[in-house]
């Protein structure tokens, strides 16, 4: 387990390590220490970010059975947001994991300068949760998954976030705006909307949701997690 140490993340810790070698490799190789770019972990944080998200909404929609459908998904994308599975993956010693795989390779990039970057943590705890999946589940990996980050969900409704308030408040602190730009309006059921946060003329977070005003909170939480909000 990570410096962080979180009982919260025993159940998927053990699932972890019970990982086939293959998929555990694969979960925490980055795609400059692979000469076949499938073979890192990116495919598997694809998968991963689905699973995570449909354990997390099932949990929350059983845990709030009052709560309208805004705010279930306003604590769902708190509660796997970036900033989130990078929490869980800290306590989970994902670091660490990602630094013992480090390879050889001319190009590769080194573990410590990756872990500097705000993609790499989050994205390969999103890989081992994929990796779970394909190795024992969605049941048993769902229940690990809730459990730790059932922290992240208490915390979402302590502090629920209106992501869009928030950045532009941030912005004015700049002398900037942010303004939302439509995508589409045909993605698959439920997350029919796409919108695009921009700044500066710049795209700085995009945000998928059943209705333009939840897909642009989405947007908006990506925003501020882009540029340290």
């Amino acid at each position: 387990m990570g410096a962080d140490l979180d009982p919260a993340v025993a159940s998927l810790e053990a699932l972890v390590a019970e990982l086939p070698p293959d998929l555990r490799t694969q979960a925490l190789t980055h795609s400059s220490w692979t000469t076949q770019r499938s073979a890192s972990y990116e495919r598997l944080a694809f998968i991963g970010d689905s699973v995570l998200g449909l354990a997390i909404a099932a949990e929350v929609f059983a845990r709030f059975p009052e709560h309208e459908v805004g705010a279930l998904t306003k604590i769902r994308n708190q509660a796997v947001s970036g900033a989130s599975c990078a929490a869980v993956g800290r306590s989970l010693g994902v670091a660490e994991m990602l630094s013992a795989m480090e390879t050889g390779l001319a190009n590769a990039i080194p573990a410590t300068i990756l872990l500097e970057g705000e993609r790499p943590l989050p994205e390969v705890t999103e890989a081992l949760i994929g990796a779970c999946f394909l190795a024992f589940g969605f049941e048993r990996t769902a229940v690990a998954v809730a459990e730790a980050f059932g922290p992240r969900i208490s915390l979402a409704v302590e502090k629920r976030i209106d992501f869009k308030s928030a950045l532009q408040e941030m912005l004015a602190r700049r002398g900037v705006t942010v303004s939302y730009q439509v995508i589409s309006e045909e993605g698959p059921p439920p997350e029919r909307f796409e919108v695009s946060a921009v700044v500066d003329e710049s795209e700085m977070g995009r945000g998928s949701g059943r209705s333009k005003k939840a897909a642009e909170q989405v947007a908006a939480q990506r925003a501020l997690e882009a540029l340290g909000g």
